[in-house]
């Protein structure tokens, strides 16, 4: 997938800026003659595009504020207001100057005659497949509102999650970052001045000292190349990860092996999987195209292999379960649930009690890591300030008994 940015303009003639993701020139244009616009200029962005890719970071939207979105509009619409007006009197409550500039634009084309969800869709970048599909549903039941809110609580418990997740790797990052720190400074002005003392007594170093002191050394002379190679190393690895299908399968794959971290990640991808299809399902999306739908949002290889081959045995008439169940990277827990909730007519149910089990799952295993992590860093925040402190005192011991 690559980045294009395009401008063009809508059936009432106003600019719009926006930026896309698609893998190829031909499918933007196609997004965009869908949705009649007149085209004025697509243009890849490229790897060294900085403006491109600075600006795709800052027209950022929160989920938070999408669901703040989605939740007043559905009470609004539950109020039987003008969707129009709904929008307009979102755009004064909307602090996000490009989220207000999208709901602005989005609100002129409904008003032009567009339907919510088409409107929508001009704006990939915040209202992916997955929020167009259940919008058009809500607008083809009848159910707009409800399905709103219903998307909203969803996407609530998703923020929820990963703000815990968040908040687990704070502590040990801080503490971690103020290691490095700590050690950086020491190394570059303390043990120099140390070094010079100690050389000029002529007593014979501790090989503890010696290696500190060849550490300093060698940060003070190589430290710019040092930090120039890793720079160069990390810059190589997410450009292998981001830019081949072989280099991501393989970090995707390694990410769900690690051991404990793996089994966190496992159960998010399914707690991604199963809410969002649930979702989808109760909007009236169809079984097939949800599953298309999900698999752009799963965010892991391997289980967007796992999904296409799921939605290529629908499509030929297996059920969704008997697809599931010979998934190694599935719990057989997941596809006997969902092979239940098939045979009941409880499909929807049965995800919604999946979703929440995971769910469970990952807000144990995140207790259970920071209990494990805090002592682990405790024992190595001691061995290392106890091997610095060693190193220095112990030649100073020295040089105080020498005289």
């Amino acid at each position: 997938m690559s980045l294009f940015f395009y401008k063009a303009k809508n059936t009432k003639g106003q600019l719009i800026e926006g930026l896309v993701e698609a893998a190829s020139e031909d499918i933007v244009v196609n997004l965009l003659v869908e949705k009649n616009m007149s085209i004025i200029e697509i243009r890849r962005q490229s790897a060294k595009d900085f403006s491109g890719h600075l600006l795709s970071f800052l027209n950022r939207v929160k989920i938070r504020e999408k669901v703040i979105f989605f939740r007043q509009l559905a009470v609004m619409i539950d109020a039987n207001l003008p969707i129009v007006k709904a929008l307009r009197i979102l755009i004064k409550q909307t602090r996000n100057k490009y989220f207000k500039t999208v709901i602005s634009n989005i609100a002129d084309e409904v008003a032009g005659g567009a339907k919510l969800s088409q409107s929508m869709a001009l704006f990939p970048n915040v209202f992916s497949d997955f929020y167009s599909n259940i919008v058009t549903s809500g607008e083809t039941s009848g159910r707009l509102g409800e399905i709103m809110n219903y998307l909203a609580d969803q996407q609530e418990k998703d923020y929820d999650l990963r703000s815990k997740i968040r908040g687990a790797m704070i502590y040990p990052a801080f503490i971690l970052f103020g290691l490095l720190a700590v050690g950086l400074i020491m190394m570059i002005f303390v043990i120099p001045q140390m070094t010079q003392l100690l050389q000029e007594s002529g007593t014979t170093l501790p090989l503890m000292t010696r290696w500190l002191i060849g550490f300093s050394n060698f940060f003070i002379n190589y430290g710019y190349l040092t930090a120039i190679l890793i720079a160069v190393a990390v810059s190589g690895f997410f450009l292998v990860i981001n830019k081949t299908v072989a280099g991501r399968r393989l970090f995707d794959l390694f990410k769900i092996k690690t051991p404990i971290i793996g089994k966190i990640l496992t159960d998010i991808y399914i707690v991604r999987i199963t809410r969002s299809l649930n979702t989808l399902l109760r909007g009236g999306v169809p079984t097939a195209k949800s599953l298309r739908v999900v698999r752009k949002i799963v965010g892991n290889v391997i289980y967007e292999e796992m999904l296409a081959q799921t939605i290529k045995d629908v499509d030929e008439g297996s059920s969704l379960a008997s697809s599931l169940v010979a998934n190694e990277y599935l719990p057989v827990l997941v596809s006997q649930m969902v092979s239940v909730g098939e045979e009941t007519g409880q499909l929807e149910n049965v995800l919604d009690r999946i979703t929440d089990f995971y769910t469970r799952e990952i807000d144990n295993s995140i207790v259970n890591l920071s209990t494990l992590i805090e002592p682990i860093i405790m024992v190595f925040l001691g061995l290392a300030v106890g091997g610095f402190v060693a190193a220095v005192i112990m030649p100073m011991w020295q040089l105080s008994a020498a005289f």
